[in-house]
């Protein structure tokens, strides 16, 4: 028999986030989250998305045993937006048991029909910064510290429960180029640049790029606004994000283009891969894994491409290759490797019509499940 508890205090927080290090201890795949960063994303006090959120978290147990974790979130921002009536869920693992897994999403669904709503979907955060997506593909390939890692047998029992496809995101592998390709593509951008009175600022520090973190999240917010589930990100969690990705910037792998009024027309963020270190120390910065995180920031054969985005009146310029070719161009220098896209959507064919420069493959797949429910 399953047992279906509610997450209500600190220790049962911490056995929701520790679950999965006991899941997947054992596989060389997955790569752990960051337990500081679990820790402040489920905090109701802690993350700016409860201004706009409620949430329950539940653990399911099996003859004494912890076997499974779930999250319900219910997003009145994405539901009044969108019109859809849908609760999500996340943060969903659980063993190879088809009775832990039928518990532990008849409770998000009834926390759903609770809630009014029609439908449930996911896994997805409380916005789309967060980790998201259910793994497919790739089982075989390593992680990064912004995407979940799941067990082949997690497709099968949401199949088996009723929940089918609703859309799909693409994780792309790109080889860099050696410098005389690189060069090309740099011709190639530097005419749409010229043509467009744009220009590349020359970043040397992180003081250069402080003052750029609004914008950079105001334009997330523009250009992302008709993805799938998107909902516009607060002051308070724009906040918490310059405060979260631009500690581990390397000014490298920044490209900020700007118009003749020094105005951001689009940005590209990367970041040299911490999966190793983090995989490393467990999870956790503290007291020695931050050492290895700077130093996988300064020498690293992988960079991950974490954040990009382009004004609407600059999306058809070439911008999106001029970035690339920039951090492309510093990562040759500064002997990276590979280059490891955040999930795309399926249908973004104009991001994934970069790829067709590179030597790039479609290594991982994940996918947002759905499941209407009667009420």
């Amino acid at each position: 028999m399953v047992e279906i508890v509610e997450v209500k205090t600190r220790k049962q927080l911490r056995d929701f986030i520790m679950f999965p290090f006991k899941l997947y201890k054992d596989n060389p795949y997955w790569v752990p989250p960051l337990i500081m960063d679990d820790y402040n994303t489920l905090n109701k006090k802690k993350n700016p998305a409860f201004e706009y959120c409620d949430a329950k978290y539940w653990l399911a147990y099996k003859d004494g045993k912890l076997v499974g974790r779930i999250a319900g979130i219910q997003n009145h921002a994405y539901v009044k937006k969108w019109g859809n009536k849908y609760t999500r869920f996340g943060w969903v693992d659980f063993i190879d048991d088809p009775g832990v897994s039928a518990a532990l999403f008849n409770t998000v669904e009834e926390y759903a029909r609770e809630n009014g709503m029609e439908a449930v979907h996911g896994p997805l955060g409380f916005c789309d910064l967060d980790h998201q997506g259910l793994l497919v593909d790739g089982f075989e390939e390593m992680g990064t510290i912004v995407t979940y890692y799941h067990y082949p047998y997690y497709k099968e029992h949401l199949e088996k429960l009723g929940y089918v496809k609703d859309i799909d995101w693409l994780e792309y592998e790109i080889i860099v180029p050696e410098s005389s390709e690189i060069e090309r593509i740099n011709k190639i951008a530097s005419r749409s640049l010229d043509k467009y009175g744009l220009r590349i600022l020359d970043l040397k520090s992180k003081k250069q790029i402080l003052p750029y973190g609004n914008e950079v999240f105001d334009i997330i917010n523009i250009a992302y606004e008709d993805l799938y589930g998107v909902v516009p990100l607060t002051e308070e969690q724009i906040k918490g994000y310059i405060e979260m990705y631009f500690s581990y910037i390397n000014p490298d792998y920044v490209c900020f283009i700007v118009d003749k009024d020094n105005k951001l027309a689009g940005f590209g963020i990367s970041v040299p891969s911490l999966s190793k270190a983090v995989k490393k120390h467990n999870g956790r910065l503290f007291p020695f894994g931050f050492i290895d995180v700077l130093k996988d920031i300064k020498t690293n054969d992988t960079l991950d491409l974490y954040l990009v985005a382009v004004r609407p009146e600059y999306k058809m310029t070439g911008i999106p290759a001029a970035m690339l070719s920039h951090s492309l161009k510093n990562a040759h220098k500064n002997g990276i490797k590979k280059a490891i896209a955040s999930p795309q959507l399926e249908e973004n064919h104009a991001v994934q019509s970069l790829w067709r420069f590179f030597d790039a493959r479609p290594h991982r797949r994940r996918r947002c499940y759905i499941r209407h429910i009667n009420k």
